[in-house]
């Protein structure tokens, strides 16, 4: 199997239910896969970027794991993304990641229902991917249909069956991630 990054933009995983719950997923199934939890390595958000950047060097996959954040990634993954995706290293004449593979794996707060045309974000998840798939098409990276899950919000965590029915779906979202790495990986 290929060498696999997953990097975690979760602002703080220790009060994650759903991204904390799919990343010990993924540990447990991908022993070998390389997980840098954000959070806990830079809580001052100053980031190692020769050690960030030789954490993508090393990768032939790169899962950026995240709760889907105003339409985007969280403010830690995006800072991480100006200051390590340098021109030079990730992209230009001298960049160093093409032909690695990129995927995305978020979770949103808001249900599915409300990501259609007529619903009440008016977009559909696709209408929101096409910085991402720039962003891979700059540093020629292989963009992967990403994975995610509607519907994993703050609301209900003190209801003992509701967390539940998350951690549930973020055991779904976890398999389903497991299953796309291995096949992309192999």
């Amino acid at each position: 199997m290929k060498n696999i990054l997953i990097i975690s933009g979760h602002p703080d995983l220790g009060t994650s239910v759903a991204n904390a719950t799919i990343l010990n997923e993924v540990a447990r199934a991908l022993p070998e896969a390389e997980i840098r939890r954000l959070d806990s390595l830079y809580p001052d958000y100053r980031f190692d970027i020769a050690a960030e950047q030789n954490a993508l060097r090393r990768a032939d996959v790169i899962v950026f794991q995240f709760p889907f954040s105003w339409y985007s990634v969280p403010g830690l993954l995006k800072l991480r993304l100006d200051e390590v995706f340098l021109h030079g290293f990730a992209h230009g004449s001298t960049a160093e990641l093409g032909g690695k593979k990129l995927l995305l794996s978020f979770t949103t707060g808001a249900p599915a229902a409300a990501y259609q045309k007529d619903g009440f974000f008016k977009h559909t998840i696709d209408d929101f991917l096409p910085p991402f798939a720039t962003l891979a098409t700059l540093c020629n990276l292989d963009f992967v249909a990403p994975i995610y899950t509607c519907g994993i919000s703050y609301v209900g965590r003190e209801d003992t069956a509701a967390i539940n029915t998350q951690k549930d779906q973020a055991r779904d979202h976890a398999a389903r991630l497991i299953a796309k790495i291995r096949e992309i990986a192999a």
